[in-house]
């Protein structure tokens, strides 16, 4: 079959690709791969131009891909380039802010496919470059990664998981410390400009036979690392304020790396009575029994849900195959069935209880600031407000929340929180599962659900209730697209309300940087948020809507009341994306 100069060409990168692989495995794949696609095969031609379309880029997230050969995927080839750059970046950061001083980094890895080989060549590649590395002792949760660069006064992490991607997937997420980043950054995720910066010294990277790896010279943790993080996280359990431990709790990992450190925790701060989905406890990279890993997706927790109907249990937690998110399902009384609560359910419950945390016993304020993204609900600087603490908007992205300054309690609606921002400045879903667990006993010790602890936040500041729409594209250039749309013609309302403001955050402001976004607020504040996902080829909208309630009686209507707000609303959405 003849073939296009284009073609000739991308087979001649392909060969050259494999040749240089060190990886056995993708440098055989790839050379299937190649003979089916200089064989005409139209499947395996479109696959070899896709791995091979551009180089991978290095951003906030670090790295994400699916595995496989070629310079757009997650192997060794990718990593080892990213590992030496962000070595150059780690060595002359640290020179500068502090000369002569040895860079110090921890390198963390979850249980998907070759993360623990990434890791190991991570430590071998920064060892041969002079830094003092230290390789995590097992495969961990993320949590744990961001808890060691903090606690080890390390310069920089390295944390190799793909957190809640599909399982073909794998990453590699960046945290500075120490000497490489100011302060209020230290033991978080890369923001810009770092990421610039570090991806700058990737593209210096000469050929890859020019990239060392040390023979050894690395420190392997020891094991003391995971119960230093596993007392730090317990002892966040205040007994001598809310002392109920009576709790029923059916936890899940979803074949993550968090489910020993997790039943540890919560055992080690009094919750006993911990039950673990025995089909999902141990950690196993093809994530057999869920779609999708991820404990946002439907279907995703009906297991344990199943195990929490049998065991007659209080309350569902499950956290992300990398354990840095939580998600919580309880038996709503209103209906009698369980449900998972959305995020922002999760986010102000868990405000709520910070607060009272740090007003008791006295009932005073302290120094502090509550911090939530820009597409999270509006109830959480309600609670702070009225309990005299400050509130900031960030960006999404728990690399923004963390770096408030003054953070006390910061969360996102995509089940991220931080509830310990001293420890991990970071999402850490073992913490936060801990503190549902606190507020969850307290609220049963006293006769309620935590539905109804919500109803308590909702007479108070107003029901909230919010919704998502989630558009999946092939082509990421149907993105900009929809977002033209909008930008050329701005919807006058939503839901039967006019827009009253409407904000492209694309343009930036004083309070946040520009990304690209939509945001829009209607008469009867209802707020509509548009952008595309930082992670994955999607549109996701962000809705929300806010009914006043004056008695308890008034709630089932308020409910309802709110429910079809939300579906005018997404119905608007929709006609305004051409759907």
């Amino acid at each position: 079959m003849m073939s296009s100069d284009a073609d000739s060409q991308l087979f001649s990168e392909a060969r050259a690709w494999a040749g240089m692989d060190p990886d056995p495995a993708t440098s055989a794949s790839l050379a299937e791969l190649l003979s089916q696609a200089e064989a005409g095969t139209p499947s395996a031609l479109q696959q070899l131009k896709d791995s091979f379309s551009g180089t991978l880029q290095f951003g906030t997230a670090g790295l994400r891909a699916p595995l496989g050969p070629g310079p757009n995927r997650m192997n060794r080839v990718v990593v080892r380039r990213a590992a030496a750059g962000f070595a150059n970046f780690l060595t002359q950061a640290v020179e500068e802010a502090s000369p002569g001083t040895r860079p110090r980094a921890v390198v963390g890895f979850d249980a998907r496919y070759n993360s623990d080989i990434f890791a190991q060549e991570t430590a071998a590649i920064f060892t041969a470059a002079g830094i003092e590395t230290l390789l995590m002792p097992a495969a961990l949760p993320t949590p744990l990664l961001a808890y060691a660069v903090r606690a080890l006064e390390c310069d920089g992490g390295v944390m190799v998981t793909a957190s809640h991607n599909p399982p073909q997937d794998n990453g590699y997420k960046v945290y500075l410390g120490r000497h490489a980043v100011e302060e209020g950054g230290r033991g978080a995720q890369i923001v810009a400009p770092y990421d610039a910066l570090i991806a700058a010294e990737i593209d210096r990277v000469p050929a890859l036979d020019s990239i060392i790896l040390a023979q050894d010279g690395w420190g392997v943790l020891e094991a003391g690392i995971v119960s230093d993080y596993e007392a730090a996280i317990a002892a966040l359990a205040k007994a001598d304020l809310f002392p109920a431990r009576d709790l029923k709790i059916v936890l899940t990992p979803l074949h993550g790396v968090g489910g020993d450190t997790a039943v540890a925790v919560l055992k080690a701060a009094g919750f006993s009575d911990v039950t673990v989905v025995s089909e999902q406890s141990q950690p196993d990279p093809d994530f057999p029994t869920v779609s999708f890993p991820n404990p946002e997706e439907p279907g995703a927790l009906d297991l344990a849900l199943a195990a929490a109907v049998q065991a007659d249990a209080d309350i569902v937690l499950a956290n992300d195959p990398d354990a840095d998110r939580a998600a919580v399902a309880a038996k709503d009384p209103d209906t009698g069935a369980w449900r998972m609560l959305r995020g922002d359910e999760v986010g102000a419950l868990l405000g709520a209880h910070v607060v009272a945390r740090l007003s008791a016993p006295t009932g005073e304020t302290h120094d502090g600031v509550f911090a939530s993204s820009v597409v999270s609900s509006r109830l959480l600087s309600r609670i702070a407000a009225a309990a005299g603490y400050a509130h900031e908007e960030t960006l999404t992205g728990f690399k923004w929340i963390s770096r408030v300054p003054g953070l006390v309690y910061g969360y996102e609606e995509a089940l991220g929180y931080c509830v310990a921002p001293d420890l991990v400045r970071d999402k850490d879903g073992i913490s936060a599962a801990l503190l549902i667990a606190e507020l969850a006993a307290a609220a049963k010790a006293d006769g309620k659900t935590i539905f109804d602890t919500l109803d308590e936040l909702y007479l108070v500041h107003g029901l909230h209730a919010s919704d998502q729409l989630s558009i999946r594209v092939a082509d990421l250039g149907l993105l900009n697209a929809m977002m033209n749309r909008l930008r050329v013609s701005p919807p006058e309302s939503f839901g039967g309300s006019a827009v009253e403001s409407f904000i492209d955050l694309a343009e930036g402001s004083d309070k946040l940087p520009p990304t690209d976004g939509l945001l829009y607020l209607t008469r009867d504040l209802s707020r509509v948020i548009i952008r595309p996902s930082g992670t994955e080829p999607k549109l996701k909208c962000y809705l929300e809507v806010i009914q006043s309630v004056g008695s308890a009686a008034e709630l089932p209507a308020a409910r309802a009341a709110a429910r079809a707000a939300l579906d005018r609303v997404l119905g608007d959405v929709r006609e305004a994306l051409g759907l």
